[in-house]
C-alpha cells in the first residue's frame, strides 16, 4: 500500500466499507489506516483493549515538540440490525447530493478527510504538530478513549487543542451533557405459570422498575432549564434493550434490561441512580422473602463526563477564526470531549454532517459538508504552518 492516494470521498468509501459495529474488532480498519500512514512516511501507534480485538491509533505529524492540535475521531458504528436501508449500509451510496453508508455521518466523514489531506499536511512543514486519534468503542460508552488519554500522556505529548469531529454542521459545540449508561439483571424464581405464590416473575419486577425510570423521566422534565442552551432543556432517561423469560408458562428467572441518562454539569450525578437503587433494595426484599438467591443486580457501563463552556478557549478561538462562526453550540448528546477536557486540552467538537442523521436507516452526510470539512482542514493546515 505504499504511498496510496485518496481523495475524501474514496477514504469515506473505504472507512465505511469496514463493518465496525461495536460488537466486533475494529482492527481491520486500524491496520489499514496504520499500513496508509506508513505509506507516507508516518508512524502510528496502538492501544489495545483487554483482549486484543479492539485498538485506538495515534499518529504525528510536523516536529516531534509537546503541545499542538488532535483531530478525534471515534471507529465504532451503531447496529444496523432490523434497521430498513434501502442500499447496503456498507457501501456508500452517492445520490443527490448525499452520501448514504452507516458512520457517513457519526463519524468516519470527518477522519476520512483528515487521512486524505495526511500526505498534504506532511509536505507542507507544519511549525506545530498535528495528531490524529482513532478510538474503539465510543458507542456504548466512550470506553476506548481513556487508554489513548493514558498513552498520549505517558509520550509527553501534551497537546494544546483537541477537535472532536462529531457531526455539528462544520459549527463549534463548546458544550455536552454527561452520559450515564447501566446494565441491569432481576434474578427471579421459575415455577409453573399457575403457580404465581412460587415464584418471583423476574419480567414483572423489571417491568416496574422500567416504569420507575419512566416517571424519573417526566419528573426530570419538569426541572427544565428551558435558557440553558440544551435541547433537550433537561436531564433526559431512556431505557433501550430488555430482554427475558423463556415461555409463556414458565415463570422467568431472568430479566435484563440497558438503560441511560444524560445530564448537565454541575447538577447531581448520581440522583437517579440513587433513586434507582433504592427502589431495588425496597423491591428485592419482597422477592427474597420467596427464594433467597432472587435479587436485583445493576452494573455501570459508562460514565461519561460532561464538556462544559471553557473560559478564554484557545480551541473556540481557533476554530471560530477557521469556520468564520463566532457562534457556539451546546449538544444532547455525548461525547469524547468531556474526558480530553478532562485531561488538561481545550477542547471542542466541530464536525461534518448533522446528528439528527446518525444511528438511523438511511444514515447520510450532505456533499457539502465534505467540501466544508476538507476546507476547513485546509485552513488548519495553513495556520499549523505558522503557530498557534
Amino acid at each position: 500500500m505504499a504511498g496510496a492516494e485518496y481523495t475524501a470521498l474514496e477514504m469515506i468509501d473505504r472507512l465505511v466499507a469496514f463493518d465496525t459495529t461495536s460488537r466486533n474488532s475494529n482492527l481491520e480498519l486500524i491496520d489499514f489506516v496504520a499500513d496508509y500512514l506508513a505509506g507516507h512516511g508516518i508512524d502510528s501507534t496502538r492501544t489495545f483493549d483487554d483482549d486484543g480485538g479492539k485498538a485506538n491509533l495515534f499518529a504525528s505529524l510536523g516536529p516531534e515538540q509537546p503541545g499542538g492540535v488532535v483531530l478525534s475521531d471515534h471507529t465504532y458504528v451503531v447496529p444496523v440490525d432490523g434497521q430498513a436501508w434501502d442500499t447496503d449500509p456498507f457501501t456508500v451510496v452517492r445520490n443527490n447530493g448525499r452520501l448514504y453508508g452507516r458512520g457517513t455521518s457519526d463519524m468516519k466523514s470527518f477522519i476520512a478527510i483528515a487521512l486524505a489531506l495526511a500526505p498534504t499536511f506532511k509536505a507542507h512543514g507544519l511549525a506545530v504538530p498535528l495528531h490524529l486519534a482513532l478510538s474503539y468503542d465510543e458507542e456504548i460508552g466512550c470506553l476506548g478513549v481513556d487508554r489513548m488519554i493514558e498513552g498520549i500522556a505517558a509520550a509527553g505529548i501534551e497537546p494544546q487543542i483537541v477537535i472532536v469531529g462529531e457531526p455539528t454542521g462544520m459549527r463549534v459545540a463548546n458544550a455536552h451533557k454527561g452520559i450515564y449508561s447501566f446494565h441491569t439483571l432481576v434474578t427471579g424464581h421459575e415455577a409453573h405459570s399457575s403457580a404465581t405464590n412460587m415464584g418471583v416473575n423476574a419480567v414483572m419486577i423489571a417491568a416496574r422498575m422500567v416504569a420507575f425510570l419512566g416517571d424519573l423521566a417526566e419528573e426530570m422534565k419538569s426541572r427544565a432549564k428551558p435558557d440553558s442552551g440544551f435541547e433537550p432543556p433537561y436531564t433526559s432517561v431512556h431505557m433501550g434493550t430488555i430482554e427475558g423469560g423463556t415461555a409463556l408458562n414458565i415463570i422467568p428467572r431472568e430479566c435484563r434490561f440497558r438503560w441511560e441518562y444524560h445530564l448537565f454539569s454541575g447538577v447531581d450525578e448520581d440522583e437517579i441512580i440513587s433513586r434507582f437503587n433504592e427502589l431495588s433494595a425496597d423491591l428485592e426484599l419482597a422477592m427474597k422473602a420467596v427464594a433467597d438467591h432472587t435479587g436485583i443486580h445493576t452494573t455501570p457501563r459508562s460514565r461519561v463526563p460532561g464538556l462544559e463552556p471553557e473560559a478564554a478557549s484557545l480551541a473556540e478561538q481557533l476554530v471560530m477564526t477557521l469556520t468564520g462562526d463566532n457562534r457556539a453550540l451546546k449538544v444532547s448528546y455525548a461525547t469524547e470531549a468531556g474526558k480530553f477536557r478532562r485531561s488538561g486540552a481545550s477542547t471542542v467538537i466541530c464536525g461534518p454532517g448533522h446528528i439528527v442523521q446518525a444511528h438511523k436507516p438511511n444514515e447520510f452526510i450532505d456533499v457539502a459538508h465534505v467540501e466544508d470539512c476538507e476546507a476547513f482542514m485546509r485552513r488548519l493546515m495553513d495556520r499549523l504552518r505558522q503557530s498557534l
